[in-house]
């Protein structure tokens, strides 16, 4: 910690005394940009001048452009010049200082190749409208014999991203492409080789999205009772049939399946009259579900567990979906 002196019999107040000291300490860089200040009772103990006397200075430093105070946390040591020291009083970049001193990095990076000012803002706005202008327009496209997991998709994104998508089948895929300029195509990875196949010619991108893990689910069926009846119900045929499959994986032929989309109430009364536990992966149908309970609810001995599922797509691929449409 530097030791800050003051002459008492010295003809210059010794409020100019510690001005002057702090002034240098901030010009050498003994106190780099962002170092923060003692406090006052620290100063005024190192001292023995007044806290008032010491606030006074702390002032001076701040009208004079050396220091900023920022609100319960202290006094800091400003930057100057390219240090950023006036940009960082934009409430934006005082909300995101790393992320300014990435783009400074990534702007040396392109002047060190001979990018000048210009061409490097050229590049930098490019980006940014491009994205911009995909972000524009969200197409979510699965193939049309399973359109009822476009729809789930189409469900989960609405509500996580606050903005209007649009289901599109990917057999009419490429003629909607042709009539856009700019769109971003989202689809899960089961239909993802034939999306990209697709919009690769059009210069449109393509985020493929993860599906939940369902980790909780297959727990609660590993520990079921042997000759269980199990009820799956979804929008998705897909996700039915891929279901039946990682079951009989899972328990062989210890368990009895039974499957139906929520338009089927045929196949919905006779899962809820047979099973112990029925999950559904989507609100549509699960309401269904509830629907066909009641309707049958005086032949039904004992009801079954109903099971709403979280969500068909996973967390991190919304997450990372949201940062690549610019919607945080």
């Amino acid at each position: 910690m530097i030791q800050f002196r003051i002459q008492p019999d010295s003809e210059i107040p010794a409020s100019t005394q510690l001005f002057n000291q702090i002034r240098f300490a901030i010009a050498s860089r003994q106190y780099p940009p962002g170092y923060k200040l003692p406090s006052t009772r620290a100063l005024a103990m190192q001292t023995g001048l007044h806290r008032n006397t010491i606030s006074k200075v702390y002032r001076q430093l701040e009208d004079d452009g050396f220091v900023e105070s920022l609100a319960g946390s202290g006094i800091y040591v400003r930057a100057q010049g390219h240090e950023g020291g006036s940009r960082l009083r934009s409430p934006i970049l005082e909300q995101y200082p790393q992320a300014y001193k990435e783009v400074q990095q990534s702007l040396d990076n392109l002047l060190s190749q001979g990018c000048t000012l210009n061409q490097a803002r050229e590049i930098f706005l490019a980006e940014i409208d491009w994205r911009l202008r995909c972000s524009a327009r969200v197409l979510v496209a699965v193939q049309l014999q399973d359109i009822g997991a476009g729809e789930l998709i189409v469900d989960e994104l609405e509500q996580a991203l606050r903005i209007p998508v649009q289901l599109v089948a990917t057999e009419e895929l490429s003629a909607v492409l042709d009539k856009t300029t700019s769109a971003t195509v989202v689809t899960s990875r089961y239909f993802i080789g034939e999306v990209e196949a697709l919009a690769a010619p059009k210069a449109v991108r393509v985020i493929p999205l993860d599906i939940h893990d369902y980790a909780k689910e297959m727990s609660m069926v590993k520990v079921l009772a042997k000759d269980s009846c199990i009820g799956i119900a979804s929008l998705s045929s897909g996700i039915l049939r891929a279901t039946e499959v990682i079951l009989h994986g899972l328990r062989g032929d210890e368990l009895l399946v039974m499957t139906s989309q929520p338009k089927d109430n045929y196949k919905l009364h006779a899962i809820v009259k047979r099973a112990q536990v029925i999950f559904c992966t989507d609100q549509k149908s699960f309401s269904a579900v509830q629907n066909a309970m009641q309707a049958v609810l005086e032949d039904i001995i004992r009801p079954p567990k109903l099971i709403r599922c979280d969500n068909y797509i996973g967390e991190k691929s919304i997450n990372l979906l949201k940062r690549e449409l610019g919607l945080g």
